[in-house]
């Protein structure tokens, strides 16, 4: 009789380290149904919340990131670091995996790192061109290295790489709801030009700065050259509505300007649905006509799964720039609309992006067309057929 295949799957801190996780997790379940599958988080962090939803168990290890411009909130890191590793080691001697994998995040660390040292199969999924700390300290002591980009030999051994893509979550696409039930769902006018927000899980300060601005914009000082037509319908040309994901971190900041600083109804814009953070990211998707996002590697996976057309600020405060490089891969084949930044987001640059856009249909289209053309979208499927393969492999070795 085949015995159970036991994994433990580690990542989080953020939607970029969790997703691609949860569809490895999801893909190995289609493939074999009776497969234990346990995720290792961080305590405190979205993922200890997040997961559960999908039906995995999940444990927290107390552990956190290194900050680079302060010292005293690293003065726990060292106490931490040892009991996370201690504790690592006792749920891998409780679970017995015989496979581990990691998508990058606090947690994966000391994980992957005792797991190595156990001489457990250790494979790490990397998401981005630049890779984080964490997956470069990691990368000589796993079997393998997951990648979406070439290149990734100047941070890896070319020998460990696996070029596979990103996965991504294929329940954003949603067949079941029209656009028009998707804006019902979040109380939108369903003939409205409509933009999605987001700026990641935790949100981006300047990003929101900027729709701030936006929301002051009165009415009589923007003209739209056209009516926006779709499915036969003529839209508001004069108004917009936002789906807008303000991060957990700045929730409840907004909320409070909105109801002390704006008069939406002197504004360009239609309606707003504010959110901390969105689960019903299918219906956000599928309710906009243009993203407004972070040019983190997940999220322009997503927006270019969906053929979304785009406007991407790359965060400037990210590891080697590594979201402007993403940005800039997808601008260069007329594939998103970049505005580059400092950290100061110019809202009279986005206005004039999102005049674009609202004046022609066919600008919108071809963006999103040429985004889809630019990944495969069976990630998740691809790592899970080879590790099974490479498993079964080593087995026979032994």
């Amino acid at each position: 009789m085949k015995s159970q295949t036991r994994i433990i799957i580690s990542g989080g801190g953020t939607g970029g380290h969790i997703f691609p996780a949860v569809e490895i997790a999801l893909s190995w379940k289609k493939n074999d149904p009776n497969v234990d599958i346990l995720f290792v988080g961080s305590l405190g962090k979205m993922e200890m919340k997040t997961i559960p939803k999908y039906g995995f168990k999940i444990i927290g290890l107390w552990i956190q990131g290194l900050h680079r411009k302060s010292f005293f909130k690293n003065i726990l890191f060292p106490i931490k670091l040892c009991i996370s590793l201690i504790h690592s080691l006792l749920i891998i001697i409780q679970y017995k995996p015989q496979i581990v994998i990691g998508t990058g995040g606090y947690a994966s660390g000391p994980l992957l790192f005792v797991a190595s040292l156990l001489k457990i199969q250790t494979y790490i999924q990397e998401q981005n061109s630049f890779p984080g700390i964490t997956n470069k300290i990691l990368s000589n002591r796993a079997d393998k290295i997951f990648v979406a980009y070439n290149h990734m030999n100047k941070f890896f051994l070319k020998s460990k790489i696996i070029i596979t893509g990103n996965p991504v979550r294929k329940s954003l696409m949603s067949n079941t709801k029209t656009v028009q039930q998707s804006r019902d769902f979040f109380d939108l006018d369903s003939h409205v030009f409509t933009i999605l927000v987001v700026g990641g899980s935790l949100g981006a300060q300047p990003i929101n700065n900027a729709i701030l601005d936006l929301l002051k914009i009165c009415k009589h000082d923007v003209k739209f050259s056209t009516s926006f037509v779709t499915k036969n319908k003529v839209l508001n040309s004069k108004k917009i509505q936002l789906i807008w994901q303000t991060g957990t971190n700045h929730y409840e900041d907004i909320c409070q300007k909105l109801n002390s600083e704006i008069d939406i109804s002197s504004s360009i814009f239609h309606d707003i649905s504010v959110h901390m953070f969105i689960d019903n990211m299918d219906l956000a998707y599928k309710a906009a006509d243009v993203v407004i996002s972070r040019a983190g590697a997940i999220a322009i996976s997503e927006i270019c799964f969906l053929s979304k057309a785009s406007i991407l600020i790359p965060s400037p405060y990210v590891t080697d720039n590594h979201q402007q490089k993403n940005a800039q891969y997808l601008s260069n084949k007329n594939a998103a609309i970049i505005i580059e930044n400092d950290g100061v987001v110019d809202s009279k640059k986005l206005m004039q992006c999102i005049q674009r856009l609202v004046d022609d249909r066919s600008v919108i289209n071809e963006l999103g067309k040429n985004a889809h053309n630019l990944f495969e979208y069976n990630a998740a499927d691809k790592i899970v057929r080879f590790i099974i393969k490479y498993n079964q492999d080593y087995a026979r070795e032994i």
